[in-house]
């Protein structure tokens, strides 16, 4: 049965008596660790930060590189400067891409070794096992936990609390025997928190209570004849200069990253002292009663009413003038008390850091030392008591017990993106992000009417919400609702101008309804304020190649891609260019790296087959279409491509139901009526041969090369139910006014035309036409067939002959 002790040995002492209690603990607070967190292991990724942090940020994704690490130690934009947060982010991706399993695990890793150096830095200040056991315990597995651990993106807490303990841990060694490199590891570990996150710039002032309570370094020095003298705390001070240097450091650091962030709007002095009072009594209530626990909690429109920040606030000083009554003797009552409303300070919000009143994930560290009051406040409460080991065990195992069940209700709540945000609304009802956050998961998930109500329920909350009015443009432009995507949009660049995103949206719907160059100024905005935006980039070159730049749009894919070289996108559309150029081989290879990064990229496996298919490698060319048929079987483009490529291969029964198949998708698909008309033709199926040429020509009516096809064959064909040649004379002339008259295939079609319409003076003249021209372009066997036709038509007889017309 766990026993509180009431009292404590010297500070470093070991109990040697039962060496098994120490890994025995430090395994239970492993196991009601995992207990609890490890079903995040079968969480996603939420649609909160977790794509700024990982899955959407290209610099992580790409895992550890020396530029990923030039950027850890140098990127602001988000307003924190945490490198060695960004580098463990990086690692993960390193080892489990974009897994969100392995995330979430190395989250709960290093919040289990966190709460096993707590207990280790406590055991070793206090050497009271029991007592730092239940602190270490309470720690864990608080309900106040779940946000720091169950958020992939608040990574950054857990990796800082295990440097803070083991600062303490070290901190405490040192204290027991100074040394200088026992003193250098305490700044170095320090250090190394700091490049976690910022707001570990109070732990110095938590060392100086630790000097005092549990280590009582006051009575340590110039001891003499047994009795000790108090040492000016300044001495104390002096000894952690470094340490505060470190903090200013940190400072100034988080201060010019913050400068990028614009879009907090700060609110009044005032205003922000009351919330931070108001703040420091709901995380006091929050400890003792973790109910209703939700993301974000944002600030109230007017700030906090009087009467609760008055309420807080006698509180507060209830609790204070009480600490300092009864400090004597109890030193870790003041000790505890301060260290909570000390390390708090950072993100109270009297210094703004975020648009929101307080967070669960801020009483990570601070909250420890009202554990630690507490804790031992009931251990000297209960000293002397009858039954005392009964009692206490039975406490113990009743408040863990219950906090356990509640973290693991709170824990599945992180489950996915629509989970979080329903049950935040059902916590803090008008909540404008839970609604536009819950519209983007609907959205993400193609449930757009659902998505749609969410952005609604937030604008009527907040009607100049820009991210609302953003997001409701994009699932309005997803309905094909252009017009009132495009008002959306422009609603939300006036309350926000530099809104990047708010501007490739407004580009892509003006591109949607053609109006490019309006798209394009729009893109260029926004390339202004991102330029390093991958996407925004890729936009404006598809803009510009639809406006018919394309050597402006091949640029910016280029820089796309520097930026990010493992966008598909980018690739695919870069390589259909140098596709369309004739650069085959650089074509095949960007289609290879989009494969290469997404497998399935059906587009990828359908260009790259196009591109083998002109240098005639057909077997190769016919596996990628076989594999773009498959991911897309309902593609017109992927069953034409397959079609057309087993019919060059001459093997034209197979070719033929993947080009009807191609045709029932989508009937006015010119290329694969032309393909199967090809096909017939090669089958001597003449009659359907023609049907397919016509249904190609309502297509495409101005096309010479169609007209010219259907008229060789509505004048040349053997069967003579299926000639027609006043038909053919109309398409020949009209193919020949298309193509000037300069053409061999249409004038030795249009002659064929006039003589099976019986005129043949216009069939021996144009046949003539024909001839002069063949010779001109040294072309004999052409000219021999033309000289045989004439002899046919001066005898009055037509040419009946289903070969090819060139």
């Amino acid at each position: 049965m766990i026993d509180l002790e009431s009292s404590l040995k010297a500070p470093g002492s070991v109990d040697t008596r039962e060496p098994w209690r120490v890994p025995a603990v430090c395994l239970l607070l492993a196991a009601i660790t995992f207990a609890v967190f490890g079903q995040t292991l079968h969480h996603g990724f939420i649609n909160y930060d977790d794509s700024v942090y990982v899955y959407e940020n290209a610099v992580v994704a790409k895992g550890l590189t020396w530029n990923g690490v030039l950027w850890a130690f140098t990127y602001g934009e988000i307003g924190h400067w945490h490198p060695l947060t960004w580098l463990t982010h990086m690692a993960d991706c390193q080892i489990y891409g974009l897994n969100p399993k392995g995330h979430h695990l190395t989250n709960v890793l290093l919040h289990t070794a966190t709460v096993i150096l707590l207990f280790l830095a406590l055991r070793e200040m206090t050497s009271a096992l029991w007592r730092s056991a239940f602190v270490a315990a309470i720690f864990a597995i608080h309900p106040l936990r779940v946000e720091s651990v169950a958020w992939i993106a608040e990574r950054k807490d857990v990796l800082s609390g295990m440097f803070f303990m083991l600062t303490l841990w070290a901190y405490a060694r040192y204290a027991r025997q100074p040394s200088h490199r026992r003193c250098a590891a305490v700044a170095v570990l320090y250090g190394l928190g700091l490049l976690c996150k910022n707001t570990l710039v109070t732990l110095p002032f938590v060392l100086l209570l630790l000097d005092w309570w549990p280590l009582q370094r006051v009575k340590l020095v110039g001891a003499e004849g047994g009795k000790g003298r108090v040492a000016p705390y300044w001495d104390l001070v002096k000894e952690k200069i470094p340490l505060f240097l470190l903090s200013v450091g940190s400072c100034v650091a988080t201060f010019l990253a913050s400068e990028k962030m614009k879009d907090s709007v700060r609110l009044p002095f005032l205003e922000r002292i009351g919330n931070a009072v108001v703040s420091y009594g709901i995380y006091l209530r929050q400890m003792f009663y973790p109910a209703g626990l939700a993301i974000p909690y944002l600030n109230p429109p007017n700030g906090p009413p009087f009467w609760e920040i008055g309420l807080a606030f006698a509180v507060l000083a209830a609790i204070s003038i009480s600490v300092l009554a009864c400090w004597k003797g109890r030193s870790y009552l003041l000790v505890g008390w301060l260290w909570y409303l000390g390390m708090l300070v950072p993100a109270i919000g009297i210094v703004q850091i975020s648009y929101y009143a307080h967070a669960d994930r801020y009483t990570y560290l601070p909250g420890i030392g009202l554990i630690l009051a507490g804790t031992w406040a009931v251990g000297d409460w209960s000293a002397g008591r009858k039954y005392r080991r009964v009692l206490l065990g039975g406490l113990t195992t009743a408040v863990i017990a219950a906090l356990m069940v509640c973290a693991c209700k709170q824990t599945m709540y992180w489950k996915s993106s629509e989970t979080l945000w329903t049950h935040t609304l059902a916590c803090t009802p008008g909540n404008v992000v839970a609604h536009n956050d819950l519209g983007n998961a609907f959205a993400q998930e193609g449930r757009l009417n659902e998505a749609l109500s969410q952005y609604q329920a937030a604008l009527q909350i907040q009607p100049d919400y820009a991210e609302a009015h953003n997001n409701l443009g994009n699932d309005l432009l997803q309905k094909g609702r252009e017009d009132e995507a495009i008002a959306h949009f422009q609603k939300a660049l006036q309350i926000k101008p530099d809104f990047a995103d708010a501007l490739n949206n407004l580009g892509l719907a003006l591109l949607e309804k053609g109006r490019m160059d309006e798209a394009i100024v729009q893109y260029q905005k926004a390339v202004q304020l991102k330029p390093d935006d991958a996407e925004v980039r890729y936009n404006l070159g598809v803009a510009l190649l639809r406006k018919g730049g394309v050597n402006e749009a091949v640029a910016q894919y280029q820089k796309a891609l520097e930026i990010n070289p493992d966008f598909p996108k980018a690739h695919v559309s870069l390589g259909l260019l140098l596709l369309q150029s004739g650069s085959l081989d650089e074509a095949i290879t960007h289609f290879q790296k989009a494969l290469q990064i997404q497998p399935d990229n059906a587009e990828a496996h359908g260009n790259i087959g196009t591109a083998l298919f002109k240098k005639g490698e057909m077997d190769e060319a016919i596996t990628h279409f076989q594999i773009a048929l498959k991911l897309q079987p309902g593609n017109e483009e992927a069953q034409f491509n397959l079609g057309n490529a087993l019919s060059q291969m001459g093997k034209v029964d197979e070719a033929i139901p993947y080009l009807q198949t191609a045709l029932q998708i989508k009937p006015d698909f010119t290329l694969a009526h032309l393909c199967l008309g090809g096909v017939f033709f090669k089958k001597e199926k003449m009659d359907e041969a023609i049907t397919q040429y016509k249904e190609a020509l309502q297509s495409d009516p101005s096309s010479p090369a169609i007209q010219n096809t259907l008229a060789w064959l509505l004048a040349t064909c053997p069967e003579t139910s299926l000639r027609n040649g006043e038909k053919a004379v109309e398409l020949a002339r009209q193919a020949n006014d298309l193509t000037s008259g300069g053409s061999l295939s249409v004038l030795h079609t249009l002659a064929a035309a006039y003589a099976e319409a019986g005129q043949f003076p216009e069939a021996v003249d144009t046949a003539l036409r024909a001839l002069h021209l063949a010779e001109a372009q040294s072309k004999t066997n052409l000219a021999r067939a033309f000289q045989a036709e004439i002899k046919l038509y001066q005898a009055g007889k037509p040419f009946h002959n289903p070969a090819p017309a060139n």
